[in-house]
């Protein structure tokens, strides 16, 4: 059983014991704080993997991607082959004073072209200049913490065992056939 009162004499002690211990208070503008290693800043765009699928467009549930492409069309590499089409990015920007920071986009992404940047100090004056295009999304890619080294531990992933497997065989093939080739001169 607790006696009357016994909530506020603990929230008293909390009080008490806080008091006493010495504040500490970063002094922000000249010393940076010490993030966590995947801490969401903002979203960074690496141009040349984007092959403008617009699925990160898509999935936003904010709505604040901004997509624009052409198509260019490519000569044949073979004179029997057709020409070859793709889409070329022209402008891909993020509106940052509607984006909640989700991460949808970036899990969505099949292309690895965007990333989280620990960058945080991207405020603005007006919020119309919020919208960040993709020279300066760009530009945070630079500042992407390289990922974490894979476990040692771990199973190796079945993309790369099954090349590796097939690696193998052709290696192994390529000897015979050049083993068979030795024996019959």
């Amino acid at each position: 059983m607790s006696f009357p009162g016994a909530g506020l004499a603990k929230g008293l002690a909390v009080t008490l014991r806080t008091m006493t211990r010495k504040t500490v208070t970063a002094q922000y503008p000249d010393t940076q704080p010490a993030l966590p290693p995947r801490s969401r800043g903002v979203i960074a765009l690496l141009e040349e993997n984007c092959t403008v699928c617009m699925l990160c467009a898509r999935e936003c549930p904010d709505w604040c991607i901004y997509i624009d492409s052409h198509k260019e069309t490519l000569p044949a590499a073979d004179p029997n082959a057709r020409a070859r089409t793709r889409n070329v990015l022209d402008r891909f920007a993020i509106d940052f004073s509607l984006c909640m920071y989700c991460g949808i986009c970036i899990e969505v992404c099949p292309f690895d072209a965007l990333f989280w940047s620990p960058e945080f100090e991207y405020a603005e004056t007006d919020i119309l200049e919020l919208t960040h295009e993709r020279d300066r999304l760009r530009e945070w890619m630079w500042t992407v913490p390289v990922p974490p080294a894979l476990d040692p531990a771990a199973e190796e992933p079945k993309e790369i065992a099954t090349a590796r497997k097939a690696a193998d065989k052709l290696a192994a093939a390529a000897a015979a056939a050049l083993e068979q080739g030795g024996d019959a001169q």
